[in-house]
């Protein structure tokens, strides 16, 4: 099948336009968490993002708007608990995962087990993408993008130097709350593209491909949005071809455009 014919099926339009809205805020938010150390949150919330998914099956209502909230009120969670009681945020991340993924357990019991709609949000399903989740994504990829366009050089800062940040007059509380909020809708919608399994690769690989090959924070944020929309397409077409799983082919794709930012960066510094 030629490329053609492929973009000619109204399913895979949404696929693509939604897998690319998805990309592009996953790895902007990326660079962000990756920098900060934080990288790890796409995974801890990805495992919370399950009790929501199962709640909204028990509930008969939309799972993703069900976990939505449920995720944001998670991401506070880690928050807190890593600025408040004193813990490191790996342990936060750890504590709030664990909880999360116990409770979606109990709750996936209650909703009658890993069903086809939960096995779905498990391991991605973006081909299946419909059209009220795809409305979802531009309205949560605009609002996303337009807080990191207002809130830039803030987060900029507390990225960098967060104690430096404070001193200079920055409210660095509402900023890292935004950051995780943001991150945790992020989640939420990436959910569809590769799963619960696969969520955090999506934050971190085009992110960390990104960071070998820029120069400037901004051609960072540009190449990892690049990257990720490429991994996304090329998965896409890739997982129909060969009839694979999407959200796998996906983070193939990432991985192997990571290991040729690496091997270019291990080149530069060969030359010099």
């Amino acid at each position: 099948m030629d490329i053609i014919e492929f973009l000619s099926y109204a399913f895979v339009q949404k696929a693509l336009i939604a897998g690319a809205l998805i990309a592009v805020i996953t790895a902007v938010l990326g660079v962000f968490l990756v920098l900060k150390r934080l990288s790890l949150i796409g995974d801890s919330l990805s495992h919370v993002a399950l009790s929501g998914i199962a709640l909204g099956l028990i509930t008969n209502t939309s799972p993703v708007f069900m976990a939505i909230p449920v995720v944001m009120l998670s991401s506070l969670g880690i928050y807190k608990i890593s600025a408040s009681a004193k813990v490191h945020s790996d342990s936060a991340l750890g504590i709030i995962a664990a909880a999360g993924i116990s409770l979606g357990l109990i709750l996936a019991a209650l909703a009658g087990g890993f069903n086809v709609d939960l096995l779905s949000f498990l391991f991605g399903s973006i081909l299946t993408v419909s059209t009220s989740e795809l409305v979802l994504a531009f309205v949560l990829a605009a609002i996303i993008l337009c807080l990191v366009y207002v809130f830039y050089n803030d987060l900029i800062a507390i990225t960098f130097d967060q104690n430096f940040t404070k001193t200079a007059g920055v409210h660095t509380e509402r900023m890292n709350i935004i950051l995780v909020l943001i991150s945790a809708a992020a989640v939420v919608i990436a959910l569809k593209v590769v799963g619960i399994m696969l969520v955090s690769a999506m934050i971190i690989i085009p992110p960390t491909a990104a960071l070998q090959l820029a120069k400037t924070f901004k051609k960072a944020l540009i190449l990892a949005a690049s990257f990720s929309v490429i991994g996304v397409i090329l998965g896409i077409y890739s997982a129909f071809m060969f009839n694979m799983p999407s959200g796998a082919m996906i983070i193939a794709v990432d991985i192997i455009i990571l290991l040729i930012a690496v091997s270019l960066r291990n080149y530069a510094f060969k030359k010099r």
